[in-house]
């Protein structure tokens, strides 16, 4: 199992009236966790996209345990439980600066060729990088 932490502070422009982060704001911490560990491991959402590749997000299930307040600084925990296939699937937690589990969530995403859009594997490259984690 690969897992990546990367903390960052939620800003005032991501709240709402309450002072909690705005519900649709989350998925942006999704995206953040996953740039963040690809990065961890030494490539990029970039370098896939130079290769060719796109990933379209085909599905997100979020769950909102406790809120997320203006200022703390959050843990975006990125866990990938198996190796990528056709597609990955990314599972992530909040946490905030005391440990404490605010959201839980995992995005689905495809592989496409950016060509045409057409579905294909993980490339051999992402495999490569991710393997020394399920052996």
């Amino acid at each position: 199992m690969f897992v990546s932490e990367f903390k960052m502070r939620v800003r005032y422009g991501e709240t709402d009236q309450m002072g909690y982060m705005y519900h649709g704001n989350y998925a942006q911490y999704y995206e953040v966790g996953r740039v963040e560990a690809l990065r961890q491991l030494g490539t990029s959402y970039k370098a896939l996209e130079e290769e060719g590749v796109m990933m379209p997000v085909l599905e997100i299930q979020s769950k909102f345990i406790r809120p997320a307040l203006y200022d703390d600084e959050i843990t975006i925990r990125t866990m990938l439980r198996e190796l990528p296939k056709a597609r990955v699937s990314f599972e992530f937690e909040l946490l905030d600066e005391s440990g404490n589990l605010l959201h839980t969530a995992t995005v689905h995403l495809a592989f496409v060729r950016a060509s045409d859009m057409r579905p294909i594997r993980c490339p051999q490259s992402l495999l490569e990088v991710f393997k020394p984690y399920f052996t």
